[in-house]
Parts: C-alpha cells; sequence; structure tokens
C-alpha cells in the first residue's frame, strides 16, 4: 500500500494559479455587460424584475444604470430583457474603491493604495472578519479562500483572532442594528491606519434586507469603507482579485 507521501506527490498542487488561467465556467454569473442603448423601453422592465432596485430605468434626469452593490445575480434582469441589454458574464472581476465604481455602464476597476500604504500593507496584511448579520454564505467563501485550491496566505493575507492584531476589517452581512456597536468597536480597536473591506451585497448596501428597520443598509452606515466587493456571494477570486488590486499587486503582473 502507498504511503500517504506517496499519495500526495502523485497528486500534485491542488493550489490554481493567479489570475486564474482557466477561468470560471460559462455558468458563473460575474460582471454584467450593461448596454442601455439596446433597450427601447429605457430598461423598465429590468428594473421591474430586479428585487433590490440594482436596475434603474432611464429617466429625464439620468441614463439607465446597474448597482453591482446592490445586485444578487439572480439572473431576474436578464431573463426579462428581450434585448439582452443586460447579461452576466464568467467575469470574476468586479470590486471597486468607491461606491460610485459599481455603477454600470461604468469603467469599473480598483484603485490602488497610495505608495505609502502600499509599502505598509502590501506585503503583509492581516484583516478580522466581522460578520454582522450575514447569512453565513459571504463568511464560507472568506474561509474558502484559506483552503488549499485558493491559499491566501500565499499572498501575504491572513484573518486573525483579534482586531488588535489586524490591519483592517472585513464586514459581510446588512450591520444589524444588534451589530453596530460590536462593528464600530471592532473598528476603533484596530490600530490606525487601517482598513475596511465591504463584502457582499448585504455588507454594500443592506442587499435583500434593505430598508428593514433591523438593518442599517451595510458597512458605510457605521464605519468608512476602502474597498467594496460585490457578489451574493462573491466567488474567492472576486474578493481575491479585489484585495491584490488594492495593494497594487495586480499593477505588477504578479501570477502565484
Amino acid at each position: 500500500m502507498p504511503s500517504w507521501l506517496t499519495i500526495r506527490v502523485r497528486q500534485g498542487s491542488s493550489t490554481r494559479p493567479f489570475p486564474p488561467e482557466e477561468g470560471l465556467p460559462e455558468s458563473f454569473r460575474g460582471a454584467p455587460v450593461f448596454d442601455p442603448a439596446l433597450c427601447p423601453d429605457g430598461c423598465r422592465a429590468c428594473a421591474q424584475a430586479c428585487p433590490t432596485a440594482a436596475v434603474r430605468p432611464a429617466s429625464h434626469q439620468q441614463p439607465a444604470s446597474l448597482d453591482l452593490g446592490r445586485c444578487l445575480f439572480c439572473l431576474e434582469c436578464s431573463e426579462a430583457c428581450p434585448e439582452e441589454a443586460l447579461r452576466f458574464t464568467p467575469d470574476h472581476r468586479m470590486a471597486s474603491r468607491t461606491r460610485q465604481g459599481l455603477l454600470r455602464p461604468g469603467p469599473g476597476g480598483v484603485e490602488a493604495l497610495d505608495e505609502a500604504s502600499r509599502r505598509l500593507f502590501g506585503r503583509s496584511l492581516r484583516l478580522r472578519h466581522v460578520s454582522a448579520g450575514d447569512c453565513s454564505a459571504c463568511a464560507a467563501e472568506l474561509q474558502a479562500l484559506g483552503n488549499v485550491v485558493f491559499d491566501l496566505s500565499r499572498f501575504g493575507v491572513q484573518f486573525v483572532a483579534s482586531p488588535r492584531h489586524a490591519d483592517g476589517i472585513v464586514v459581510t452581512g446588512p450591520v444589524t442594528r444588534n451589530m453596530e456597536t460590536a462593528l464600530r468597536k471592532t473598528y476603533d480597536a484596530v490600530p490606525s491606519p487601517r482598513l475596511v473591506i465591504a463584502t457582499g451585497a448585504c455588507a454594500i448596501s443592506g442587499g435583500p434586507f434593505a430598508g428593514s428597520p433591523h438593518a442599517l443598509d451595510g458597512a458605510e452606515a457605521v464605519v468608512p469603507v476602502d474597498l467594496f466587493i460585490p457578489g451574493c456571494p462573491p466567488h474567492p477570486w472576486t474578493i481575491l482579485d479585489g484585495l491584490l488590486g488594492l495593494l497594487g499587486r495586480i499593477e505588477k503582473g504578479e501570477r502565484r
């Protein structure tokens, strides 16, 4: 019977390179392609189908838009659009430094931190996760980042147990009122300078809980946010792309 060491040698490496060479399957609901010019009714059908008002129809004041921060990637909008003005692709790159950067049509992309911050956080980033009323889906994707497939630690990024040992916090969930104080105290316990990363539609806009009297519609209502990572939940590649973009690691063309 072969030893465990022989079995591991035969299996080879399970860690996937980043950026992913093989891409994500066509069934993955990633970055949308949105062209309101194709829709003669100003995207009203899409807007009516959207459960979170992520699609805003055209008006006299502004053109039609899609807010990735509200989007649940449920495909209701694309299925309701006969003109195919809105369709989802398998592209995992969706994060943004600003809330405005999540609007489509728009350029998207993650702007890196300034040079001083990149020198400070670029090679060793420690994060504290705050579950502010999430359903555990986003938390599960964060946990998956630590497995052998994604191996977040190879980039010098790790999750820690205490905010006093952290460089920033990752927030998931719509921030329920019961978690408001906990989130604020966690933020205050992280030494300055510090980062805040809102992960998932709930942490960005409240998601399906937006407008609830029991939620604050996202982390930005309590703490300043430095990075927005959309999704419901976001794929681990989407989270990793946002983190490395923030640190300026993607600009250097690194692949590991």
